[in-house]
């Protein structure tokens, strides 16, 4: 019969740190528990991040050499009010890859009119076809697909955000209305302009037939919009009381870093100044490729892909050779 050897046995004192992991954990340790370590670790870093954003922690030596940047604001969802009225504003935003811009309009303009409790929503209305860019159709294609829970629409551009809070966005029941009228536009200042923000109630959008679909390119398809709303007979209107001049609104658009497509080809220099008779809202041909609710800082819009469809025939200059 032979005698077993038997291991010595290690014993630990309890004061000791050799049967800790790393000083801090047991060696035998559920998984619950670590998530509560981690956690505990975790907050007081999350702390320090958000409380060096917000300026209220100091770093000394640093404060000279780089200021505090506070951390990006975002807006508190509104939901809208049935209070806030019967009328609810169609957004229309005629687009194409000026992704820098939109990250600032939804937003901005989701709090600017929930502030002035204006129900609303956005339709950004994306050209992802190779055609050149028509704004005017992109509007066309927004009103159709805005649905029946809207009853006016808002033509604005991406680039120009209203800040002036007295600014009117409500229903324009006497006529269309100017909100980025010439003498609070900070470029565009001509007597017949009608560009960058007009609302319309949908009646007298249809009295007009819409936009004309022949403006390729940049320019002009506002000016013959003018001209049809004075053939319909409606009168148009602009702000009054506005002090602010044009400092009003800013605008965003960078013109070395986004170039405008401002050439003009074949017939389109002699076309462009004449009245549309005959395209307009109820002759657009277009596809929606996709449509998709997202939400930009926090702000709800809806994003509708579209495929502009072009009669080279007819408009030869939609494309560019």
């Amino acid at each position: 019969m032979y005698l077993t050897r038997r291991k010595p046995a290690l014993y630990l004192r309890e004061d000791s740190r050799s049967g800790l992991f790393l000083g801090i954990l047991p060696r035998k340790c559920s998984i619950f528990k670590l998530f509560l370590v981690c956690l505990f670790l975790g907050f007081p870093s999350m702390l320090w991040l958000q409380l060096s954003c917000t300026g209220g922690v100091q770093r000394e030596g640093l404060d000279d050499v780089s200021p505090q940047k506070s951390c990006p604001q975002t807006p508190k969802a509104t939901h809208e009010d049935l209070s806030w009225g019967p009328h609810r504003l169609a957004v229309l935003v005629p687009f194409r890859e000026r992704f820098e811009e939109l990250l600032s309009f939804v937003p901005h303009m989701h709090q600017y009119l929930s502030q002035k409790k204006i129900r609303h929503h956005v339709f950004v209305i994306n050209q992802v076809d190779h055609f050149r860019f028509n704004r005017a159709s992109l509007i066309n294609v927004g009103f159709l697909e805005s649905g029946n829970d809207t009853d006016y629409i808002a033509m604005h551009d991406v680039d120009l955000l209203p800040l002036n809070p007295e600014l009117d966005y409500g229903f324009p029941e006497k006529g269309p209305f100017h909100v980025a009228s010439p003498e609070l536009h900070p470029l565009y200042h001509y007597k017949t302009y009608v560009g960058g923000i007009l609302l319309l109630t949908k009646q007298h959008y249809e009295m007009c037939n819409g936009m004309s679909n022949r403006f390729w390119g940049w320019g002009r398809e506002d000016d013959e919009f003018y001209r049809r709303i004075k053939g319909a007979g409606l009168q148009l209107l602009r702000p009054t009381g506005i002090s602010t001049g044009y400092q009003t609104f800013h605008h965003i658009h960078d013109p070395a870093w986004r170039k405008r497509d401002q050439k003009r080809v074949a017939a389109q220099k002699q076309e462009q100044f004449k009245v549309d008779h005959e395209g307009g809202l109820h002759n657009v041909q277009y596809r929606v490729d996709s449509r998709s609710e997202i939400t930009i800082g926090g702000a709800p819009c809806t994003v509708l892909n579209v495929m502009l469809e072009c009669d080279l025939d007819k408009t030869p200059w939609c494309v560019l050779s």
